[in-house]
């Protein structure tokens, strides 16, 4: 810790220090907290989503083996694009699942097994709950760091700064208290000195 200065300007620079942490500090507390609600909620959608790509995969597993039947133009789903937007949570900037974009080859209906219309519709909700599972993840990831970074700063405010002023704010008061009484106690010891002179100076006026 920096030395501080024990002087009037230092005292009222300490008391304003201490009133901007004690300002900031429930601000930064509330963030917090709103960052640890929107952490479980996220992390609760993260393990629904994982819980429906498992039920969709073990859906498709039995059709596995049956797609190398099909005929070459009848691909299987695939993705185009991941569409998202953004969210501002707690000050932070987050993206936002709004869909997916697949690319569909035009084929021969009549060529296909009648099972392939429900193969493609389960790959596409898989696809999209994995896409929308890493969309997550990634909030996740934004909203944690974020966390990391207000938990230090609150426990900084608490356990450092506002405890520094507030001990500043005690030595310099004690400091400035202990000068004060110094400073009377020389003003009455100077009085008592100039009171004394001036009286024998008066008695050797009074002889002669």
């Amino acid at each position: 810790m920096a030395a501080v200065k024990h002087t009037k300007n230092e005292l009222k620079a300490q008391r304003e220090a201490l009133r901007r942490f004690e300002r900031f500090l429930p601000m930064l507390q509330l963030k917090k907290q709103q960052l640890q609600m929107e952490l479980r909620q996220v992390e609760q959608k993260i393990e629904g989503k994982r819980a429906e790509a498992a039920g969709l995969r073990a859906t498709v597993q039995p059709w596995i083996r049956l797609a190398a039947l099909l005929p070459a133009d009848a691909p299987l789903a695939r993705a185009k694009a991941v569409r998202t937007d953004t969210a501002n949570i707690a000050g932070i900037t987050i993206p936002v699942f709004k869909g997916v974009e697949f690319e569909r080859a035009e084929f021969d209906l009549f060529a296909t097994p009648a099972w392939y219309d429900d193969l493609q519709r389960v790959l596409e909700a898989l696809i999209a709950a994995q896409a929308e599972c890493a969309v997550l993840e990634k909030q996740h990831r934004l909203l944690a760091d974020e966390l990391r970074t207000t938990s230090q700063r609150v426990n900084l405010f608490e356990k450092v700064k506002i405890p520094e002023c507030r001990e500043n704010i005690r030595v310099i008061r004690i400091f400035l208290g202990d000068e004060q009484a110094a400073g009377v106690a020389r003003a009455k010891f100077a009085k008592k000195i100039a009171s004394e002179t001036e009286a024998a100076l008066a008695a050797v006026g009074s002889a002669a």
